[in-house]
C-alpha cells in the first residue's frame, strides 16, 4: 500500500497495483480500476517515485529486470 493524501489533508492507503492510470488536471487524479477516481494533494512525480519504492520494497523488479 502507498501513502497519499486527500486535498483535505486526510491521509490514507491505496492499493498502487490497482490504479489504472493517473491524470493531472491540473490537481492530480487516481483513476482505480473500479472506476473510483480519488483526486491527491501529491504531484504525479512523487506518486510515480512511490509506487518505485513500494515495488522494490515487495521485490516485483526481480520477475522485470
Amino acid at each position: 500500500m502507498i501513502k497519499v493524501t486527500r486535498l483535505g489533508g486526510k491521509v490514507f492507503y491505496v492499493n498502487p497495483h490497482h490504479i489504472e492510470y493517473i491524470e493531472t488536471n491540473p490537481d492530480t487524479t487516481l483513476t482505480m480500476l473500479s472506476g473510483k477516481r480519488l483526486v491527491v494533494q501529491e504531484d504525479y512525480q512523487s506518486i510515480f517515485d512511490i509506487i518505485i519504492d513500494y515495488r522494490r520494497l515487495i521485490g516485483a523488479f526481480k520477475n522485470e529486470e
